[in-house]
């Protein structure tokens, strides 16, 4: 999650940069810009789970995501699996706490969007 928020962070001050030149170098601020951030951070994680199955961050982990029955995760399952984090978020970490007790190992987001986390074998040399 460290590597993906290092990227969002770069992405949301480019997006605000950007915003900011619109507005005449003046600051941005209110429901609308927050709604923007908010929907460019959805769309940043359910287009690479959709394509992919990783983000840049779970690559580096050797980690992937596809839904329970083995392929790539739809639209509504990418939302669900989005939704699924941002309440774990609200909850100070609980819903990723989850895994602690689930005898499957699922998030709240893996349960919500009925997808599992999977791990990659390294790669052959």
């Amino acid at each position: 999650m460290l590597y993906d928020t290092l990227l969002l962070w770069a992405l949301l001050m480019l997006t605000l940069f950007a915003l900011t030149g619109l507005n005449r170098f003046e600051a941005v601020h209110g429901p609308g810009v927050n709604a923007v951030l908010f929907l460019e951070i959805y769309l940043f994680f359910a287009c690479f789970w959709m394509r992919r199955g990783q983000t840049l961050g779970m690559l580096a982990w050797r980690l992937k995501i596809e839904s329970d029955i083995g392929g790539p995760l739809t639209l509504t399952q990418a939302t669900l699996r989005f939704l699924g984090g941002f309440a774990s978020l609200v909850c100070l970490g609980l819903g990723w706490l989850w895994i602690l007790v689930d005898r499957h190992k699922r998030s709240w987001s893996d349960l919500l969007s009925a997808s599992r986390v999977v791990y990659l074998p390294k790669a052959a040399p």
